[in-house]
């Protein structure tokens, strides 16, 4: 009995031990990357940093940029006149996100914000889970930003070597030329880059969710109590709203930014006036690109999360079912009947054929499986019948200022951006 009690102390010490953060943790990474990138404010020292290179990145250079080398008597290959839509746009959502990063880490610490103190209490197969797609969430990073930032190398360091100015604040072009190239391109990469961090750590809690999820699926497999099923329920209810709340303003404010931006892009770029080629719209549509694909993580992440949450309502649905049609089974079991065969009326067909077209879509909450008889039969009718109902009117998912961000929502503002759309080409170019 002491055995067994030691053994069961010990298994809880190495759980608890999970949740304590410390320098050679799974967020070393991280803390790393934040650092290098100026938005650790773990102490007075690194706020302060943190703070001066995002005034000097993503304001000073921005404002150097524009005003200082804005070439009125270019010619048409290297005049910008659409950079103030271009640094605007990005300097504004870098500005934002930058403060909601500093905010989520001063207030809730990196461990925190990312769930991991609560990672003990989850199941293996959920930590292993998460543990792989925080190792992975990085690399995803880079697979957005280093192609647009090859292609943003590639333009200025065309624009500066091809004679887009000859400002010698330096005292030699040349000099004076590779430095602004310096500072724009990092200013660039600073800006986009904090961005796309914040994206990604949505998307990373968004994933443990989905996990967690999946993992709670597994109740209507065995034989649960409702009442564990209810409360693991109400847990998974909690962290949701605890990522909409934290994160609601954040995309709020990122779809009426990203949405001002394209709608100020399209505005330009329609008018009778506008002389479009490569060069002057390059940056424009790099601009356009990187901001929309940060829009698509929040977006999808977020709707992908609310589908799975409101999948459970489905997957008891039919647990219910299958339950019931099993106690019917079992009592008019006694009095045989006359009846045909379901195969006869519903021919089965082949599994596997199914799962081939289906590919990845299914999984342990969208499943066109049967629910075992083992997993339900200790349970009520009643009470599989309040849990249902419960479910029904309880739908979880992420929202935003009590708006559920699903995918009719996804349509709704589709539909709002298309008419908007329509609107002003009918406006700039007759489209009527």
């Amino acid at each position: 009995m002491e055995g067994e009690r030691d053994a069961l102390l010990n298994k809880n010490k190495a759980l608890l031990a999970r949740s304590v953060s410390h320098a050679q943790d799974e967020l070393k990474s991280f803390r790393t990357w934040l650092k290098w990138m100026c938005v650790d404010q773990s102490d007075g020292w690194t706020a302060f940093l943190s703070w001066s290179v995002f005034v000097v990145l993503a304001i000073v250079v921005p404002c150097l940029s524009h005003f200082l080398l804005a070439c009125s008597d270019c010619d048409s290959r290297h005049s910008r006149p659409y950079d103030t839509i271009v640094q605007l746009s990005l300097s504004t959502l870098a500005g934002l996100s930058f403060i909601c990063l500093s905010h989520f880490v001063r207030k809730y610490g990196l461990r925190r914000f990312l769930f991991l103190d609560k990672l003990c209490d989850e199941s293996e197969t959920v930590r292993k889970g998460y543990t792989n797609q925080l190792n992975r969430s990085l690399k995803i990073l880079f697979i957005f930003v280093v192609p647009c930032f090859t292609v943003e190398c590639a333009y200025k360091i065309w624009w500066y070597s091809s004679g887009g100015t000859r400002i010698p604040f330096l005292g030699n072009v040349i000099l004076s030329d590779t430095v602004a190239c310096i500072l724009e391109l990092c200013s660039w990469l600073y800006r986009t880059v904090v961005f796309f961090l914040v994206c990604s750590l949505f998307r990373l809690i968004c994933y443990l969710q989905i996990l967690r999820l999946q993992d709670f699926a597994q109740v209507f497999q065995v034989d649960s109590d409702v009442e564990s099923v209810l409360r693991e329920h109400l847990r998974i209810r909690r962290h949701l709203r605890i990522i909409s709340h934290r994160y609601r303003a954040f995309i709020l404010f990122s779809l009426i930014i990203i949405t001002a931006s394209q709608f100020a892009s399209l505005l330009m770029t329609t008018r009778s006036t506008a002389n479009l080629n490569i060069y002057k719209t390059g940056e424009l549509a790099l601009c356009s690109v990187s901001l929309l694909a940060g829009l698509m993580i929040l977006l999808r992440s977020a709707t992908r999360i609310t589908h799975k949450a409101q999948a459970v309502t489905c997957l008891a649905a039919k647990w219910h079912v299958c339950a019931t049609i099993d106690s019917f089974d079992t009592t008019e079991a006694e009095t045989p009947v006359s009846r045909v065969p379901v195969n006869q009326v519903f021919p089965v067909t082949s599994d596997e054929s199914d799962a081939d077209d289906v590919g990845d879509e299914e999984d342990e909450l969208d499943n066109t499986k049967l629910v075992p008889s083992y997993a339900y039969n200790t349970i009520s009718f009643q009470k599989r019948q309040a849990l249902v109902t419960y479910f029904e009117n309880n739908r979880a998912g992420v929202t935003i200022y009590g708006f559920m961000l699903d995918r009719t929502s996804l349509h709704t503002i589709f539909g709002i951006e298309l008419s908007l759309v329509l609107w002003l080409l009918g406006k700039t170019i007759g489209i009527s």
